[in-house]
């Protein structure tokens, strides 16, 4: 066993280092939660590349909240601060 990765012990700093069941047990629950591994229907798929699709998954999420920011911003200024439509989307972001 590497000793970047032992089974709970302690570093020098306090900080409890992650066991390698731990590591196998993420990598699992990620297989089942990101769409690329998951409909590709390996078993055979590296614990790296799941740790890369995972980062990429991410990335994309984050684009996505971006462009809807984006989008959102767009829309208040088109529309009557103190209308129904205002009033709407208030309502949905509380």
């Amino acid at each position: 066993m590497s000793s970047r990765r032992s089974s709970s012990r302690q570093s020098t700093g306090g900080v409890s280092r992650i066991s390698d069941d731990q590591i196998i047990a993420l990598v699992s629950k990620l297989r089942h939660l990101l769409p690329e591994i998951r409909d590709n229907r390996s078993d055979k798929v590296s614990a790296s590349k799941v740790l890369q699709e995972t980062c990429n998954y991410i990335r994309s999420l984050h684009k996505e909240v971006e462009d809807l920011s984006d989008r959102l911003f767009q829309l208040l200024a088109t529309i009557d601060a103190d209308g129904a439509e205002a009033a709407i989307i208030r309502s949905l972001l509380m």
